[in-house]
């Protein structure tokens, strides 16, 4: 599925290239500037979880997520430099810590990490999807695409180690008036 991605993007910047690209308008400032200050909160956030949970499949997805956000906060951090565009402030890195040293009133149960995790994602990719869509130039679309479509990578090997474990928060079936009811 990445590779498809990588081939859509190289395809699209291909056919799409600007030679001078215009100056960003408001609106792509801004969605920078969500964007960055997303992944700065997000990156204490997934530390904490990293060092709260002992359940080493979570662990794993949250240093990917850290990993992910690493990569993304160098490019986007990189683009605003370089088009002059004002950083929002960074937090600290969270110190390590043993998770059986935190007490049982104050740390948060893997369900509540993962869920957490999962809003942060969807978050991320709805951030990514609208800046992209309010997009004038090439280069900043294919940014947030690039971001929109690793975030949905990794929020479905989320969902998949969620629903293993019964972490996944599912709504209500709705089942219209006047429809037949099936049992499930």
């Amino acid at each position: 599925m990445v590779g498809i991605l990588e081939a859509a993007i190289t395809t699209i910047k291909s056919l799409t290239d600007e030679e001078k690209p215009h100056p960003l308008h408001v609106g792509e400032v801004m969605a920078c500037w969500i964007y960055l200050a997303g992944l700065e909160v997000a990156k204490t956030t997934v530390q904490a979880g990293i060092n709260t949970t002992s359940d080493e499949d979570l662990r794993a997805v949250l240093k990917e997520d850290l990993d992910l956000n690493n990569g993304q906060r160098e490019r986007l951090y990189d683009f605003m430099l370089k088009e002059g565009i004002t950083l929002p402030p960074a937090h600290e890195d969270m110190p390590q810590s043993d998770p059986n040293s935190i007490p049982l009133g104050v740390k948060l149960t893997d369900e509540v990490l993962a869920n957490e995790l999962s809003f942060k994602i969807v978050s991320l990719i709805l951030r990514a999807a609208g800046a992209n869509a309010e997009s004038i130039r090439t280069d900043f679309g294919l940014i947030f695409l690039q971001f929109q479509a690793e975030k949905v990578m990794l929020g479905g090997k989320l969902k998949q180690l969620m629903m293993k474990r019964g972490w996944i928060k599912i709504p209500p079936f709705f089942i219209p008036p006047g429809s037949l009811q099936t049992s499930t």
